[in-house]
């Protein structure tokens, strides 16, 4: 009871404001000449690595012809964010968007100019943009640069999106490495940006960060950063800045000192090292991963690929025994983490099963499980598409039980599928961001092997 009432409180910060967006308008396109055309009809007979480019530069169009046409950052969702219209801009999918667009480079979606413009584009609007510390909030508005409150207390630094931000940020700048204006620009400012953040001065002078400080409401918020979930990245940047680091003692007596850490018990026969009783929802294996190379990543705690590995296991295995009984669950169609609902946005897991499968949860988990991660991928297309293939890829989340399929999707669920796929692909990402020399002392700060960075 007491792990769940942590759970709780953890999502409530997490997915504050979670409301059914039924009915909501469709936010307008974004003009764009460079428009990439959508395949909405079903393509049969495709290969496994045309599926994967498919689905790679399908999903892409959210973050390039549905980016914010000022700003060029991610916009929050395809549908209007709690009636503030057009312009919320998120900036940890913007980070995945970022490294999207490095992918779709890559592939040859857009070409290398077309994705360092647009790079620069986003840069040098956060460059002007609100912050505090250093640190961006959540949201944004992506016309002015002002922050949008994510919550009534919520309108200041966001400690975690910001790292998913300069997750993609630092990423970008090992990648845009030539020698002209445009690229020289992205470099110098991106490093500008992540010297300034204060990320010791969120500890409030404790052994633990604190995920966010208001201009206007201080730390009243007061939430801490502990146990295992999503923000494992935030520690590791925080311990890579050059300028305002953390030491080993906020991670191991802050992050890691929780009841929520450890596990050690088993789930469908797999043992889960941390997190919570089953592991939670997916997102918590994907969004620190888009850049750290879980390949070899361990210490004293855990074998973070393992740990990601068995949590995807674990969630599939219960799909698979679909206790619930819920139509559509079996060996091809799994993943539960959070996105949009028949009921609303939640966070889905086995301990808060809805009878939604998330699609971003089966193919962002393909570098942990890729036999059943394509095995869900060519159901989602080959027998699915007609209800949940769009112009952005794969809607955010669908329910057979309840005959609903989502018409929404949401930056931080398209952009792990796109860099998750590449990391199984080619370890693209994880290449460029484990090269940062900033993180590789980060790491070794913190006690971390990694093979990427022997």
């Amino acid at each position: 009871m007491l792990k769940q009432r942590l759970y709780l409180c953890f999502l409530t910060t997490v997915l504050t404001f979670s409301a059914c967006f039924k009915g909501q308008q469709s936010v307008a396109q974004t003009k764009n000449t460079d428009r990439i055309t959508p395949q909405l009809k079903i393509q049969k007979n495709l290969s496994d690595e045309q599926l994967l480019d498919l689905v790679q530069k399908q999903t892409f169009r959210y973050f390039w012809d549905f980016g914010h046409p000022v700003s060029g950052m991610a916009r929050e969702r395809s549908n209007r964010s709690f009636d503030y219209g057009n312009e919320v801009v998120t900036t940890g999918g913007t980070g995945f968007g970022v490294m999207a667009t490095i992918v779709a480079s890559e592939r040859k979606f857009i070409t290398r100019q077309q994705a360092a413009a647009r790079t620069k584009k986003i840069v040098d609007f956060l460059w002007k943009a609100d912050m505090f510390h250093g640190a961006f909030p959540h949201w944004l508005n992506g016309e002015t640069g002002k922050v949008i409150r994510f919550s009534p207390k919520d309108d200041g630094a966001d400690l975690v999106e910001t790292s998913f931000l300069f997750q993609g940020l630092l990423t970008a700048r090992q990648y845009y490495t030539a020698d002209n204006p445009v690229e020289n620009d992205i470099r110098n400012k991106i490093l500008w940006m992540w010297e300034g953040i204060e990320w010791n001065w969120f500890t409030q002078q404790q052994n633990v960060l604190y995920w966010h400080w208001s201009p206007n409401n201080g730390w009243s918020m007061n939430h801490q950063l502990k146990g295992w979930n999503e923000c494992f990245v935030t520690y590791v940047m925080a311990a890579s800045s050059p300028k305002f680091p953390i030491n080993k003692r906020v991670y191991d007596d802050g992050w890691a000192n929780s009841n929520t850490f450890f596990n050690g018990k088993k789930f469908q026969g797999i043992t889960l090292p941390l997190g919570f009783d089953f592991g939670g929802p997916l997102f918590f294996s994907h969004y620190s991963f888009l850049g750290l190379d879980p390949r070899g990543l361990k210490d004293r705690y855990a074998d973070y690929f393992e740990q990601n590995k068995n949590h995807t296991l674990i969630n599939r295995a219960y799909c698979v025994e679909n206790p619930k009984k819920h139509k559509g669950y079996g060996e091809n169609s799994w993943g539960l983490t959070a996105s949009d609902s028949w009921q609303g946005y939640a966070a889905h897991s086995p301990t808060e099963d809805l009878g939604v499968i998330s699609p971003t949860a089966a193919l962002s988990a393909f570098p942990y499980t890729p036999e059943y991660s394509m095995k869900a991928l060519k159901h989602f297309y080959f027998d699915l598409g007609d209800k949940i293939w769009s112009e952005y890829g794969f809607v955010d989340g669908f329910s057979e039980q309840h005959n609903w399929y989502a018409k929404s999707h949401l930056a931080i669920d398209q952009g792990p599928i796109i860099c998750m796929i590449e990391n199984y692909r080619s370890g693209l990402l994880w290449k460029l961001f484990m090269s940062n020399p900033d993180i590789k002392k980060g790491l070794d700060k913190l006690g971390i092997e990694s093979n990427s960075t022997k």
